[in-house]
């Protein structure tokens, strides 16, 4: 009989055990620090945390990092250990490799699988161990991940975006043919469903092929091609056919939306997540607060779009979409944080834009939240989005080993997180050590850059 070292030889290796001496710890819950914590890691999670005496490292442990056989031991005086961010709004089927927008989104199917895993890693290098992709990345990228066929973060999927014929999905022209008759085609990041009956169809079809939620468009969008940011997508019963299917999977509906009436439109009818809401108002700030919706806004990918770097990647015919949400961007932040909206963080880039991945830290603090509020966005918050919060977001006894070691603290300046090449030391998922710029912490299976 076949082992599964021989069906699947890629498969991780156990992972080696983590002894991390005197660092200090950032608990984002809260915003504490403690200091002088030494975290024991085992078979992928917190193993056990202990708090040193302020008394110097003992002598045998005086080398920033020794190894035997059983454990290895990294001493991080004067280092500050973060949980592992999470990016709330990926595409990776949009990697890099294109130049413009149209060129991004129509790449060969097989292209663009092949780039999916460097992109992956890309963001795990920057700091990202988990990743909620709402629209593209399909359930073996899901499962290259975890078995190790590739190094990148964990990954939760939403499938297909499920769009109306002529919404935010629907990325053909005006003088393009129909897809197919009878609905539920899927063309991209997106998939057509109209009327409550292929509603049902289509998020039946997306948990099928192993989505972990349901992600729908309940208003226009910026690079879909002929609707308007107003138009108001779905109604109630569509969008109630979602909610149904995702409640009785036991997972939930987030929806694509920018408008008061669109955002609405999904709050009142189950859904419990928006994505983007640029053009909230104060009134709708405050039912997604009083319902416990999560909004995730994405403001870097607008800024991105409108820069002289990447000013040619959208075609004119739309760019003044993106000028209206990139305005209404910072006040819409604003607006949801006084009304105690729960705030995640979320990205949104697509093709060559996802470098820019990091540059919400800094987008968020320009609108004046505490770094403290960014911070729990890419962590306590999006995991409670994700309904992880007893696994991710912190870094407790039993949770996953994913954390972040840095050289100055992203609670006194959050850009800290967007200035990796001085400041992210290394990048340990599930216990390993993935990514390491630093001389004294030996990443698994290759050697490590300096920073000192």
């Amino acid at each position: 009989m076949a082992t599964a070292n021989s069906l699947k030889p890629w498969a991780d290796r156990p992972a080696r055990r983590l002894r991390l001496v005197d660092c200090t710890l950032i608990d984002p819950k809260d915003g504490q620090l403690y200091q002088h914590v030494t975290i024991d890691i085992k078979d992928n999670l917190i193993h056990r945390m202990t708090k040193l005496s302020a008394q110097p490292t003992p002598a045998d442990e005086s080398l920033a990092w020794t190894q035997d056989d059983m454990l290895t031991v990294v001493n991080l005086e004067g280092k500050f250990v973060c949980p592992g961010l999470i990016d709330c709004h990926v595409h990776l089927a949009t990697p890099p490799g294109e130049e413009g927008l149209k060129d991004t989104m129509n790449q060969d199917p097989s292209t663009a699988l092949l780039r999916q895993p460097f992109l992956a890693n890309e963001m795990l290098k920057r700091g990202f161990t988990s990743l909620r992709d709402c629209g593209g990345a399909g359930l073996a990228l899901k499962e290259a991940l975890v078995e190790g066929l590739h190094p990148g973060p964990r990954l939760f999927i939403s499938g297909h975006g499920i769009s109306q014929t002529g919404g935010h999905g629907d990325m053909r022209s005006s003088k393009d043919a129909e897809y197919a008759c009878c609905g539920g085609n899927t063309r991209g990041l997106g998939r057509i469903a109209d009327g409550v009956e292929q509603c049902l169809h289509a998020a039946r079809e997306e948990i099928r092929c192993g989505s972990d939620f349901i992600k729908i468009m309940v208003s226009g969008g910026v690079v879909s091609p002929t609707d308007r940011l107003t138009n108001l997508q779905y109604t109630p019963e569509e969008i109630r056919a979602f909610t149904k299917v995702a409640s009785d999977s036991g997972t939930y509906v987030t929806a694509h939306a920018y408008t008061p009436p669109a955002i609405r439109n999904a709050i009142e009818n189950g859904v419990t997540g928006i994505e983007h809401g640029n053009l909230i108002d104060e009134p709708t700030a405050q039912l997604m607060a009083e319902r416990g919706a999560f909004l995730t806004p994405t403001l870097i990918t607008y800024a991105t779009m409108a820069s002289r770097e990447f000013g040619s990647f959208l075609p004119p015919s739309i760019a003044e979409k993106n000028t209206q949400v990139l305005n209404a961007g910072l006040r819409s932040l604003q607006i949801a944080d006084q009304a105690g909206v729960t705030i995640c963080y979320g990205t949104d880039l697509l093709g060559p834009l996802q470098i820019k991945q990091t540059g919400e830290f800094g987008l968020r603090k320009q609108a004046g939240l505490s770094s403290l509020k960014i911070l729990q966005s890419a962590t306590v918050n999006a995991a409670r989005m994700l309904r992880q919060e007893d696994k991710l977001g912190r870094i407790k006894e039993g949770f996953f080993a994913d954390l972040l070691i840095l050289n100055a603290n992203p609670l006194e300046d959050i850009e800290v997180l967007d200035r990796q090449d001085r400041h992210l030391l290394g990048v340990i998922k599930d216990g390993r050590v993935m990514a390491s710029k630093w001389s004294k912490l030996q990443p698994d299976g290759g050697a490590p850059k300096n920073i000192e």
